[in-house]
């Protein structure tokens, strides 16, 4: 098996370009027929979506919080199994990550993790021969790091891009390897929480076409796959699943979307058979023993979701018949009593957790979790442990003291520990998004709930 070519798409800061040059890139590449795929640093679920769009493969999550070195290089080495390059993008800045004081959780971290080089995205709309010195700085801040070339993005023209390349000349490594003109029409669209995600496609279905011509245009692309490698071989998915042990229910729709691949595959290689189903638009659940409730915009289908009456009563008859239920974030909003949604009017939900969840847009909940299960539930026993993160600007209003909490949470840069984990019967309900490749056990343990259920 041979080494994953890999290039990681960095940048100094969020906003430069990491995403669009990334599609770019992907798009261009599979234009000359090259196997690409993607993967993200960081616990981000909307550039993922659209690095899928584009590459036709599921973009994995290589976190390196969430994850042990083993895990992310053994979710990396799945990722570029076969593939002629994997372009990985990363988050923030290139240093950014649990805090100011490691490189914990950092793009910078994921690329020697993975023994890969760094292209560093730089906007240069305001910049000439200080381009030269910013660059200059990253290389020493980090000696151990090979920061391989540089893409200027928003630069003004042929003579801006030879200034910016004379600043790196006989003070910095990396190469100058191309750059983006100023292009006001190509933005992917936004909302409260980031990006509009790929599966709504509230985008224009030319623009990855056209960021592919523009890099293609502007960017040396066979001097950058000559810089492309990594330090980890590339490793085959298993054949044959295995022996199916329980069905589950996955809600995947424009309102749930928000899973990590790595966690469905888990489950499947758990046992879990996963069929899809849409609390939007489907009149009924599948025939499953268990059901996978994640995060997403639910308040921007509010009034849909509200409406569609007989799935909500589905959910409630399955959960009061015993059917284990595991939501996150998003899906625990589905299962309150009541959502507002962004104009602040207030839709009936499927009603099984006493809450009422309001919108608050200027209150915004962001960070790393560790969860340490303190009871029995469908994702493991007493003291499992499991890394995720929270991402919302909503709020539950309610009374909780009749519900039952059983993870303690706690927030690695903060220091502040608090209950949550609403267990509810056969309901499991958090805020927070767990990544399964964290702990696989909990993986098993949801599929061997749903098993128990089945029998």
């Amino acid at each position: 098996m041979s080494r994953v070519p890999a290039l990681v798409v960095a940048g100094i800061a969020s906003g430069v370009g990491k995403t669009t040059l990334t599609l770019g890139l992907a798009a261009a590449l599979r234009r000359r027929g090259l196997r690409v795929r993607a993967a993200k640093v960081g616990p981000d679920f909307i550039d993922p979506g659209f690095h899928e769009a584009v590459t036709g493969a599921p973009s994995r999550t290589l976190d390196g919080w969430m994850l042990s070195p083993d895990a992310l290089r053994r979710s990396f080495a799945r990722t570029g199994a076969g593939a002629d390059l994997v372009l990985v993008e990363g988050m923030m800045g290139l240093f950014d990550g649990l805090d100011g004081r490691s490189e914990v959780g950092s793009t910078a971290q994921v690329a020697k993790l993975l023994g890969a080089p760094v292209v560093l995205v730089l906007d240069a709309s305001a910049l000439v021969r200080s381009a030269g010195a910013i660059v200059l700085g990253a290389e020493r801040y980090d000696p151990d790091l090979e920061i391989a070339g540089v893409i200027w993005n928003g630069a003004g023209g042929e003579r801006h891009v030879r200034w910016l390349a004379e600043s790196l000349e006989g003070r910095c490594r990396a190469a100058s390897l191309g750059w983006l003109p100023r292009q006001g029409d190509l933005h992917l669209p936004e909302r409260h929480l980031g990006l509009v995600t790929a599966r709504e496609r509230r985008f224009d279905p030319g623009l990855l076409a056209r960021l592919g011509e523009l890099v293609e245009a502007h960017v040396d692309l066979e001097r950058l796959l000559a810089l492309a490698r990594s330090g980890v071989e590339g490793e085959v998915e298993p054949a044959a699943p295995p022996e199916t042990r329980a069905r589950i229910g996955v809600a995947l729709d424009e309102a749930f979307q928000f899973y990590y691949p790595e966690n469905l595959e888990l489950l499947r290689e758990a046992g879990a058979e996963l069929l899809f189903w849409s609390p939007l638009k489907d009149p009924d659940l599948p025939d499953v023993d268990g059901l996978y409730l994640g995060g997403g915009y639910p308040e921007v289908h509010a009034k849909e979701l509200a409406a569609n009456d007989s799935m909500r009563a589905a959910i409630r008859a399955f959960t009061l018949g015993g059917g284990p239920l595991y939501a996150e974030c998003g899906g625990l909003m589905y299962l309150a009593e009541r959502l507002e949604d962004l104009e602040g009017t207030l839709h009936p939900m499927v009603g099984l957790l006493p809450l009422t969840v309001r919108m608050l847009p200027r209150r915004l909940t962001l960070g790393y979790r560790e969860v340490i299960l303190e009871a029995p539930s469908l994702l493991g026993g007493p003291g499992t442990l499991l890394r995720g993160h929270e991402f919302h600007h909503s709020h539950a209003d309610s009374d909780l003291a009749g519900i039952e909490r059983v993870y303690r949470v706690s927030d690695p840069g903060e220091g502040r520990v608090w209950p949550e984990g609403y267990r509810l019967a056969s309901v499991l309900a958090s805020y927070v998004h767990l990544h399964f490749g964290s702990n696989p056990a909990a993986a098993r343990a949801f599929v061997a709930a749903c098993e128990a259920r089945r029998r």
